[in-house]
C-alpha cells in the first residue's frame, strides 16, 4: 500500500469568520473551497477548506441549529476531553530552523502568543494556539531520519507543565517562555 500524506483534517470551529481570520490572515493559508451545508432537519454547516502547503487542506464545520448539536462546546478538543493541550496538537512544517524562527517572529508580532524554540533533538518547534482553543505547530527537522526499518527512540524527563505546550521547562511562565529546551537526544535503533 503505497501513501501520499493527508487529503485534508476536519475539525470544527464555533465561529468561521474568526477561524478563517485566523488561519488565512495571521498563517496565510489561502481558502481554497467554502460551502454551506442545509440539514434536513433543520439548521445548516458552514465548510470551510484552506490550503496548508503540500497539497493538503485543513478543513473546518461551522454548526448553525442543528439538531441534536450542542450551541456551545470545546471546539479546541483537550479541554473537553480533560487532557494536556499537548494531546491533540496539528504540526505544520516549517520548513527550516531560519523558517522557524522567522514564523515565531512574526506570529509574535501579529500578537500571537508562542513558546520560545524547543529543540527536540531530531526536530525544533513552536507552538500556539487558533482562536478555537487548538494546539498547533510550526516544526522542522535538524537531524537525519532513521534509515528505513530503523526506529528512533529516546526517554524523556519533562515537567508536567511541559504538556501543556505553554511552559516547556516548568518555570510557570506563558507562552513565550525564556528558556524552552527539552531534555534529549534520540538515537536510532534499529527493532
Amino acid at each position: 500500500m503505497t501513501h501520499r500524506g493527508f487529503s485534508h483534517l476536519g475539525l470544527s470551529t464555533l465561529d468561521l469568520d474568526k477561524t478563517r481570520a485566523f488561519y488565512e490572515g495571521v498563517l496565510g493559508f489561502e481558502p481554497v473551497g467554502a460551502d454551506t451545508i442545509t440539514i434536513e432537519e433543520g439548521g445548516h454547516l458552514r465548510h470551510m477548506f484552506f490550503d496548508v502547503g503540500g497539497g493538503q487542506l485543513i478543513g473546518f464545520l461551522e454548526p448553525n441549529g442543528v439538531p441534536n448539536v450542542p450551541a456551545k462546546y470545546d471546539a479546541g478538543i483537550n479541554g473537553g476531553l480533560g487532557v494536556p493541550a499537548a494531546f491533540y496538537h496539528f504540526a505544520f512544517e516549517a520548513g527550516s530552523t531560519a523558517a522557524l524562527a522567522g514564523k515565531r517572529d512574526e506570529l509574535r508580532n501579529k500578537g500571537v502568543e508562542t513558546t520560545d524554540i524547543v529543540d527536540h533533538g531530531l526536530a525544533q518547534s513552536i507552538y500556539f494556539k487558533d482562536p478555537n482553543g487548538l494546539s498547533l505547530e510550526y516544526c522542522c527537522l535538524v537531524g537525519n531520519r532513521p534509515e528505513p526499518g530503523a526506529l528512533m527512540r529516546s526517554e524523556i524527563t519533562l515537567p508536567r507543565a511541559a504538556l501543556e505546550l505553554t511552559d516547556m521547562n516548568g518555570s510557570g511562565s506563558r507562552l513565550g517562555c525564556a528558556t524552552a529546551v527539552t531534555r534529549f537526544r534520540p538515537a536510532a535503533i534499529t527493532s
